[in-house]
């Protein structure tokens, strides 16, 4: 079983940066998918999640209108397009699988500054 994320980097305030996560070894299509970060000396927290089908999603009151998640079934993929990106968005980003078991991946940096 493997996610591997993509996509992190450094960017200036107010950028955008996609954020990729392949998964494998397991069956994608029946696990809802999440989006995940970790800011130094803080608890990791939910960014946004979506169900098996890509029918759902939810977002952190604190990317709402900013962030978008979405899902290729097919290609076994997940995706966090954030916009209007800020230093408080400066994390490591997880992604998330869960159905019968929790698979994570092994993060990505995100860094926002100027």
């Amino acid at each position: 079983v493997q996610l591997v994320e993509s996509g992190g980097g450094l960017v200036q305030p107010g950028g955008s940066l996609r954020l990729s996560c392949a998964a494998s070894g397991f069956t994608f299509s029946r696990y809802a998918m999440s989006w995940y970060r970790q800011a130094p000396g803080k608890e990791r927290e939910l960014v946004a999640a979506i169900d098996s089908t890509g029918g759902s999603t939810n977002y952190a009151d604190s990317v709402k209108g900013r962030f978008t998640i979405s899902r290729d079934n097919a290609k076994k993929s997940v995706y966090l397009q954030m916009n209007s990106l800020q230093p408080e968005d400066t994390a490591v980003y997880y992604c998330k699988a869960t159905f019968l078991y929790v698979y994570w991946g092994q993060g990505t940096q995100v860094t926002v500054s100027s």
